[in-house]
């Protein structure tokens, strides 16, 4: 029962552990061989997404996807972080991100993810699950921003969104000082709390609150990190059972933009409406939008049986503020 919980998603965003789920934004393949270069990041301006490389911590190199605005003039730049999973952005990424208009945007990728990566996150191979945590995750990450930071020098100074994707939430905090000009933090599908209180939530939701003790207490015991339990190592739980993630967004100076699926099967409604309570005393500004009817990945179907995109409602949203930014980040949602 458990690792049926697990596969399907009960974190606040996290594709998987034993199974995908629909709008899963990760994947894992081996590292590129091919040394960070500054002229990738110079090219000359594209309107679909690009291979780059950017170096993570310790020479490690990470592979990302970079693309210019779509339509002139540049307003901002949206820096995304992926959530989990085992297949990587390159087959989706002109698709998802077609609604920033005038936006540049920088798609991160794990260690060991290939943006052409298809795999499933049940067939992870075991180099990348015993590898993959949050700890290990946010140092590359940071470096590769950091790099970023540096290679953008003498560009226009834009306006930059750091939008995490489900589980990519969970870094944002750590990762914004490392973003110039950031104008704000956007959450999709991510609810907010710590990541041991979202998965207590979605135990109880679920019923399986005694699988969920059973895998807290041997996180706590003795094994090594690199030993493989519910699909994750010891070492990525043990990192998410004292990630902190409530009090971080609470205290950060950025206005705040959280956007979800009111049918969201993987994280509960009561996580996001706790979260909300408490977001209500941050100083900065704070907005969540609920898309009725929309899964975990903003999607959902009409009575007809059409499709409507809820990702492309959120990218006009932060089409609208860039156009006029003195209203704040929460403007368009509070009209």
């Amino acid at each position: 029962m458990l690792a049926f919980f697990m596969g399907a998603r009960w974190w606040a965003g996290r594709v998987m552990l034993a199974a995908a789920v629909g709008a899963g934004l990760g994947g894992c393949a081996a590292a590129p061989s091919t040394p960070p270069s500054a002229a990738a990041s110079t090219a000359a301006p594209t309107r679909t997404f690009q291979s780059l490389v950017l170096p993570g911590e310790g020479g490690v190199a990470l592979e990302a996807l970079q693309r210019s605005e779509r339509v002139p003039p540049l307003r901002y730049r949206v820096i995304v972080v992926p959530g989990s999973g085992c297949a990587g952005l390159g087959a989706l990424a002109d698709r998802y991100f077609a609604g920033l208009l005038h936006a540049q945007v920088l798609v991160l990728h794990k260690p060991g993810v290939s943006p052409g990566d298809r795999t499933a996150p049940a067939d992870c191979p075991h180099r990348f699950v015993v590898r993959d945590r949050h700890s290990t995750w946010l140092a590359h990450a940071r470096a590769a921003l950091r790099a970023d930071a540096r290679l953008r020098q003498g560009q226009p100074a834009v306006p930059q969104l750091l939008v995490g994707i489900s589980e990519g939430a969970e870094l944002l905090p750590a990762l914004a000082p490392e973003v110039p000009q950031l104008a704000g933090l956007v959450l999709i599908g991510s609810s907010g709390l710590d990541p041991q209180e979202a998965g207590a939530l979605q135990a109880r939701r679920l019923g399986v609150e005694g699988d969920w003790t059973a895998l807290a207490q041997t996180v706590a015991g003795a094994p090594p990190d690199s030993v493989v339990v519910q699909g994750r190592s010891l070492g990525y739980w043990r990192d998410l059972q004292h990630w902190p993630l409530t009090l971080p967004l609470l205290r950060s100076p950025w206005p705040l933009l959280q956007v979800w699926g009111g049918d969201d099967a993987l994280v509960p409604a009561v996580a996001y409406a706790r979260f909300a309570e408490l977001a209500a005393s941050r100083t900065a500004p704070y907005c969540a939008r609920r898309m009725e009817g929309a899964d975990h990945g903003l999607q959902r179907r009409t009575s007809g049986g059409e499709g409507q995109d809820g990702v492309q409602q959120l990218w006009a949203w932060t089409e609208q503020w860039a156009r006029a930014p003195g209203a704040g980040l929460c403007g368009p949602l509070n009209r």
